[in-house]
């Protein structure tokens, strides 16, 4: 038998603080600091406590070649191995089945750098309440709790001969960029209708042109900017209410312009499912729609392998599709919401998503506003 070490490996060591109640009592300092080490592997998805005799063994090993079990037992120990394996930080090449093993077998296919897979895995929520109940503080509550925010507009360089520039001219996206504005007030009944929801999907995930760049390479045009052309971001819809079009989950088909159904829902639970999406952000649920932006990692690491900006790319590639999205549901007469606060495994779970292969990014949505506000927006004035 052969083991080599997980692909993605950070260990990082962590001060845990407390009382020390002995020195409290004979007046010396009070606060106690203990060190242990945390193992953080993508592939596991949870952090692991290890000890420092693990640590230095761990680094014996390779992560890529393999190294006979045999030679391993001689320098670490029989019992530190077996210790390392059963945390999943080591792997063998056995042919039992070994969840582990698969999972690092999904990440190196991957081709993720391992301090994106690190960030984005530990960074996942479940079961997440932002503020529960929260309404957005005033200014006033704001300034009164941590002061005077850092100045909206900053000067650099020689501001004294700053050159004024003529004035912006009026143009045919002046309505959308100006009456833009995120929803934080829904109406709960009112539906959104098919052709909205239609040009929505249509014009922000879908294809415009496509083209053969070379053998096997399709790529797509679309109406935002995507690195490298890729277009990774799949788009993900939980539908509340639709007229014609069931309450559940599907896929958005890019370039059939179709919903593919993955599941109905009950119109109960599938609010409760947008609370959970939104990590209890009331202000979003009752929006009649919600679409999940999940980047299929493969198409964009294809080529960015390995890339110290390829998950940044990601994120930028979310940013732009979220405010085509807003805009055309500005030009709907309707508001639009995006966040990243979303419980991504309960979003991973409903859609059958695999983190390391499809990296949920944010949840954006839309709907008829509701007649007066509960909670702040910034609405644009006549």
């Amino acid at each position: 038998m052969k083991i080599r070490r997980c692909a993605v490996l950070f260990i990082e060591p962590r001060e845990d603080l407390g009382i020390d109640w002995a020195a409290l009592f004979s007046g010396a300092g009070a606060l106690s600091a203990s060190l242990r080490w945390v193992a953080l592997a993508p592939h596991l998805d949870r952090e692991t406590s290890i000890d420092g005799d693990q640590v230095a063994a761990l680094g014996a090993i390779a992560q890529t070649a393999w190294t006979e079990r045999a030679d391993a037992d001689l320098q670490l120990g029989a019992a530190m191995v077996d210790s390392l394996l059963a945390l999943g930080l080591l792997l063998d090449d056995g042919s039992d089945a070994n969840p582990a093993r698969e999972r690092d077998a999904v990440l190196r296919a991957q081709h993720w750098r391992p301090l994106s897979a690190a960030a984005h895995m530990f960074s996942r929520w479940d079961g997440m309440l932002v503020d529960k109940g929260m309404h957005f503080p005033s200014f006033e509550e704001l300034v009164q709790s941590y002061g005077a925010p850092p100045e909206p507009a900053i000067e650099r360089g020689d501001s004294a001969h700053a050159i004024p520039l003529p004035a912006a001219q009026p143009g045919p996206l002046d309505e959308q960029l100006l009456r833009r504005y995120t929803g934080r007030n829904y109406d709960p009944a009112a539906p959104l209708p098919p052709e909205v929801l239609a040009r929505l999907l249509q014009r922000t995930f879908g294809v415009q042109l496509e083209s053969m760049m070379a053998q096997e390479a399709l790529v797509f045009k679309k109406t935002s900017p995507s690195a490298g052309g890729l277009h990774p971001t799949e788009a993900y819809v939980l539908v509340r209410r639709v007229p014609g079009i069931a309450p559940g989950l599907y896929h958005y088909h890019a370039l059939r312009h179709a919903l593919e159904p993955m599941a109905s829902l009950e119109p109960d639970d599938a609010r409760e499912m947008a609370r959970q999406f939104v990590a209890d952000q009331h202000w979003f649920v009752d929006a009649p729609v919600m679409v999940v932006m999940a980047a299929r990692v493969a198409r964009n690491f294809w080529k960015y392998r390995n890339h110290a900006k390829a998950y940044r790319a990601l994120m930028l590639d979310a940013g732009h599709l979220s405010q085509t999205f807003y805009l055309l549901a500005t030009e709907a007469g309707m508001p639009a919401f995006v966040t990243a606060a979303v419980n991504e495994k309960a979003i991973e779970r409903a859609f059958g998503l695999d983190p390391l292969s499809d990296a949920v990014v944010a949840v954006c949505g839309c709907g008829v506003a509701a007649a007066g506000q509960t909670t702040l927006e910034l609405r644009y004035e006549e």
